[in-house]
């Protein structure tokens, strides 16, 4: 076999083109008889196919825009279960954490004293009521006898002072009976509305002093979800209520939708009922509250989650799904491939991201651009590739509109 320095040595010593070209063909074993074709293949190394990536058409879908928003789920109702008189703790009535009913009882303090004293006022009432019937039948003598100067009109005044003060005396009385009463019933400490308790803070046969606190009560269905809305939502969300596809967030209940750290899904309906009347001059935010269905007590007061309301009425978007989305500079982009399979790249208008991982587009695509959306790092503009179609629809249901009250 020739080697290059022997061919070289051959094109020194002045030998024919021919003889240089055969020596050629010697040192590369090229075969002198292969067409100019083949022989070309033999020398150049081939090109690699065109790369394929997965394509497809924007999704077409009448949606409502959400945002969304964290915040804490708070109980609608929380209250501090005291005892309103003093005496010893007689009974404790409900375990600690229990769900309680309204109304149930939940501690009894000695009703003894207060059953004595009722017993005494009740007592001081009849005695005053006598006195009141004694000064009538006075009174109603004195004014027949008056009469015929059988007593003077003084006396008469004077029966008739007695008959006021024996009302006034039967009146406190009354009123002492009545309080007596009112303590006695407040001996049992009853639940002002469902829910479920906290521990109990005394232990039975403890001094419980006026005020003391014995647990405390929150309400778990419904519960309220407090959040923040920034000063940008809160303009966006005005620019949508005065174009008339939203209501006005003061004094509408708007529908929302609610989550826990642990839920997938929105599974908590319910509505906005307060709204703050300023911003937070520090954070620039907006206090707003919901009310929130918890059926089966799945959420728990304190825990943070999220909720969502609608920004926006019912239309028909076009979105991709954000596998497709790149970052180009400070713009979004998107690689599309044409029919004769070359890439290019598109500048996008985006919107909010919808929950099934699909992104909405506001410009910059038509509903025929093919999409790449998969294979993106093995591609870039101009190039030619090898497309796949797919299907860019999610498997869950695609989001319904929901009405807005």
């Amino acid at each position: 076999m020739r080697t290059p320095v022997t061919l070289a040595v051959t094109f020194a010593t002045g030998l024919s083109v021919a003889a240089a070209l055969a020596a050629f063909h010697l040192v590369f074993e090229i075969p002198a008889g292969l067409p100019s074709e083949a022989r070309a293949q033999t020398a150049q190394p081939s090109q690699p196919p065109p790369p394929t990536v997965t394509v497809a058409r924007p999704v077409r879908r009448e949606i409502v825009e959400w945002r969304e928003f964290a915040g804490r789920f708070e109980p609608s109702a929380a209250v501090e279960i005291r005892g309103r008189v003093a005496g010893h703790l007689a009974a404790i009535d409900v375990e600690d954490g229990a769900l309680v009913e309204a109304g149930q009882l939940l501690f009894t303090i000695d009703p003894r004293p207060y059953r004595a004293a009722l017993d005494e006022a009740r007592a001081q009432l009849a005695s005053a009521a006598a006195q009141v019937e004694l000064a009538g039948l006075e009174l109603g003598r004195a004014e027949q006898l008056v009469s015929t100067s059988a007593v003077s009109q003084a006396t008469l005044d004077q029966r008739r002072q007695q008959k006021k003060a024996a009302d006034a005396a039967k009146a406190l009385a009354e009123a002492a009976a009545s309080r007596a009463e009112i303590d006695l019933g407040f001996t049992e400490v009853r639940a002002p509305f469902a829910g479920r308790i906290s521990n109990r803070r005394l232990d039975i046969g403890a001094l419980v002093s006026d005020g003391a606190i014995l647990t405390t009560l929150v309400a778990l269905d419904p519960l309220y979800f407090v959040f923040d809305i920034s000063e940008q939502d809160l303009l966006a969300y005005r620019q949508a209520a005065e174009s008339g596809t939203l209501p006005l967030l003061y004094g509408r209940r708007i529908a929302v939708e609610a989550r826990g750290q642990a839920d997938r899904d929105w599974p908590h309906k319910g509505t906005i009922d307060f709204v703050d009347n300023r911003l937070e001059a520090g954070a620039g935010t907006l206090r707003a509250r919901a009310v929130i269905t918890n059926a089966g007590d799945r959420l728990i007061p304190g825990q943070f989650g999220r909720v969502r309301l609608p920004f926006s009425g019912a239309y028909p978007a076009m979105l991709v799904p954000e596998t497709a989305l790149m970052t180009d500079q400070a713009d979004r982009a998107v690689f599309t491939v044409a029919a004769d399979g070359t890439v290019s790249s598109a500048r996008v208008e985006l919107g909010p991201r919808q929950a099934d991982g699909l992104r909405i587009v506001r410009g910059g695509l038509d509903p025929d651009d093919r999409v790449v959306v998969s294979g993106l790092m093995r591609v870039r503009p101009g190039q030619k590739v090898t497309a796949q179609a797919a299907d860019t629809e999610p498997r869950a249901a695609a989001l319904a509109p929901i009405p807005v009250n």
